[in-house]
């Protein structure tokens, strides 16, 4: 287990000592963990499955225990939105822009990136199949998606949990708009919301429809 650790973490005014939290860390997960081995919560499978043996086991947990762990201690995130912004990144973007790609000459590709050491851009020059190779390490597995619903938005009952949501909040179906998976509506705009004032809410009790009158002349 190899994490990192911030340099401007470990001054002495900082609140946790990081060793402290590396040593209290590693005691806490290593008990968990033999506690899920002796539920049999633990699935040890293919290249584990010898660990599933007691004594080699055990003989894992004594030498990661002489390890020293090194933890990654960070400042919090600042509110849901940020976590929200910070996961976009993953969920909704490629591995690189294409503002980042610089040039294609004579088979390598050259690129802008980031040095977070001294916070500055810099340009990287790579063979063009390995610029590839490290593209396709972002491309997830088949099968695998990046975001999965769960809840009333589970793709198993996504559209009758739908219905059930606008049946309780007397809330109207708005114009279908199907997802790319096939699911049902997810437009969830609340047509029930006054036009007027866009707070109230309108009960729908009967509809009336004009039914048209004819005149008779009478000149």
């Amino acid at each position: 287990m190899a994490w990192h650790v911030r340099g401007d973490f470990l001054k002495s005014t900082f609140f946790l000592p990081v060793r402290v939290l590396s040593s209290r860390f590693r005691k806490k997960f290593l008990r968990q963990l033999e506690q899920a081995y002796c539920k049999g919560a633990l699935r040890l499978c293919g290249e584990l499955r010898p660990l599933a043996e007691q004594p080699a086991f055990r003989a894992l947990c004594e030498k990661a225990f002489a390890v020293d762990w090194v933890v990654h201690v960070k400042p919090p995130f600042a509110g849901p939105q940020r976590v929200l912004k910070y996961l976009a990144r993953y969920t909704h973007r490629v591995a690189i822009s294409n503002h980042r790609l610089r040039s294609l000459e004579n088979g390598r590709v050259s690129f802008d990136w980031k040095d977070y050491a001294d916070r500055s851009r810099k340009t990287m020059t790579l063979d063009a199949v390995e610029f590839i190779r490290r593209f396709l390490l972002h491309v997830l597995p088949s099968g695998m998606v990046r975001i999965r619903q769960f809840g009333f938005l589970a793709n198993r009952v996504r559209q009758s949990k739908l219905e059930l949501c606008r049946t309780l909040l007397a809330v109207l179906p708005s114009h279908p708009s199907t997802d790319p998976d096939g699911g049902a509506d997810l437009n969830l705009t609340d047509a029930t919301v006054c036009p007027a004032c866009k707070q109230g809410r309108l009960i729908v009790i009967e509809l009336l429809i004009a039914v048209p009158v004819a005149f008779r002349d009478t000149s």
